[in-house]
């Protein structure tokens, strides 16, 4: 499974790109953020985002895009920012048809490194374990962007093969 993670934001835009499955070693395929100026209107400031997830997809074919889902925080600046990139990654893999899943920050550091309290230095670290590399990806949101993609090939396939069996068996998933 090819999944490309998405840590969305306005100013900085994590992505990343894991392959991978349950069980076995993942590999970093790629990571990057891609940024915005504060100082751009936020409408010019979307297309960028657009252009650059458009431009991920497009090279690394991905089969699944993780996106971490919004929550609330006391900024309302920061959330709507990060929810209108949210948004953005959404539309760019529902044009090719892919599926989206939606993974909690708190579900995230839980499934990557066993606390769903962990600061960023513990995800980054622990990205880095994960992923065999010489240096924890930086700035944060590129170790972000790695750690949605690496929870769902750990989560998100087994969740899957749930909901399939349910399929199979007349029921519906609980969640």
């Amino acid at each position: 499974m090819r999944v490309l993670g998405i840590d969305p934001g306005l100013t900085r835009c994590g992505v990343g790109v894991v392959d991978g499955e349950v069980g076995r070693p993942l590999t970093l395929v790629d990571v990057n953020v891609l940024r915005t100026s504060s100082t751009e209107p936020v409408p010019r400031r979307l297309v960028t985002i657009e252009k650059g997830i458009d431009a991920w997809l497009d090279e690394f074919e991905p089969d699944v895009v993780a996106i971490e889902r919004v929550f609330a925080r006391s900024d309302v600046s920061t959330v709507m920012g990060t929810a209108q990139a949210s948004g953005i990654a959404m539309v760019c893999a529902a044009r090719r048809g892919l599926p989206v899943a939606m993974h909690t920050p708190s579900e995230v550091k839980a499934a990557v490194t066993g606390s769903g309290r962990a600061d960023k230095s513990q995800v980054g670290a622990m990205v880095t374990r994960i992923l065999r590399l010489s240096a924890p990806p930086k700035p944060a949101d590129a170790a972000d962007a790695l750690a949605l993609a690496i929870t769902h090939i750990w989560r998100g396939g087994a969740q899957a093969r749930i909901d399939a069996a349910l399929a199979a068996a007349g029921r519906r998933s609980p969640a």
